[in-house]
């Protein structure tokens, strides 16, 4: 089955993934992380070309639903209640009523949907089990596992690569698919993820703010001087150089108002490679 991709219609659905993204002070760069961990999966794992685009595009829509989540709920510093919780775990079924009607539905909607699902049935929003779970589905729920446990939030530090690892490992057939977890630490182990890993474009590290950690996702092309705020605490930092590499300085003020914007980088890179259609017939 052949699908055509309108050019203007995927731009605009990674652009808004990424505004929706930046409402998040503790995600920034998490979409693109996710998408680069599940290319690199589904590389390993052998698919297509233009499977790989499709599991690329759901790593960086995956999360779209999230725009349905209160503001007290997502952006809450502390850990979130049981109750708290079972709100945000709507996000997957908002997200599938947004795209629902709209003409990329077919190539958007296993990310969304899949993404936090289990091998074991235990996952949501659907209990699907097995391979009743897409195997887009399959590669984003580790990619973005993964990327959750490394990275740093309110109220914990990004655990080291290596305990992520041993999670994933230990929750093969469980949570995530056995298979692509022994592939997926095999990258980790060689290294292939380590580019990824803390960083939020490529060749672009996050950067940290001194209260809140490395949770800055800086923009592209900043110069000495260029000011910088802090997604949770709003700090505001000048970014300077120190024998050659990139240093914040806090100025001891803090910015009123912050307006979540496109990552016009990410967004850019991903649509320069577009193809005209794509075969929806998967090999696996």
């Amino acid at each position: 089955m052949k699908f055509s991709v309108d050019r203007e219609l995927v731009k605009s659905v990674v652009s808004l993934a990424s505004v929706i993204e930046a409402r998040d002070p503790y995600t920034g760069g998490h979409t693109w992380r996710v998408s680069q961990y599940a290319v690199k999966l589904a590389q390993k794992l052998g698919l297509t070309s233009d499977e790989i685009f499709i599991v690329n595009l759901g790593g960086l829509v995956h999360d779209l639903g999230k725009i349905g989540i209160n503001d007290a709920i997502l952006l809450k510093p502390d850990k979130l209640t049981d109750e708290e919780y079972e709100i945000m775990k709507k996000h997957p079924e908002i997200g599938n009523e947004l795209v629902n009607s709209h003409p990329l539905f077919p190539i958007l909607a296993d990310a969304i949907n899949g993404h936090h699902e289990r091998i074991d049935g235990k996952g949501y929003p659907h209990q699907f089990s097995n391979n009743e779970i897409s195997v887009i589905g399959r590669i984003t729920a580790i990619a973005d596992a993964f990327d959750a446990m490394t990275s740093t939030r309110p109220y914990r530090k990004g655990m080291p690569k290596e305990k992520a690892f041993n999670i994933l490992l230990e929750e093969k057939g469980k949570q995530f698919d056995a298979h692509m977890v022994d592939l997926f630490v095999e990258l980790g182990n060689s290294g292939e993820l380590d580019h990824i890993l803390g960083h939020c474009g490529d060749e672009k590290l996050m950067m940290s703010c001194e209260t809140c950690g490395p949770i800055i996702a800086p923009e592209n092309n900043l110069n000495a001087g260029d000011h910088i705020t802090c997604p949770a605490c709003h700090g505001d930092y000048i970014l300077t150089y120190v024998e050659g590499k990139e240093n914040l300085e806090f100025t001891g003020s803090l910015i009123q108002t912050l307006v979540p914007k496109v990552d016009n980088a990410t967004v850019n890179a991903f649509i320069k490679p577009l193809p005209s259609s794509l075969d929806l017939t998967w090999n696996l």
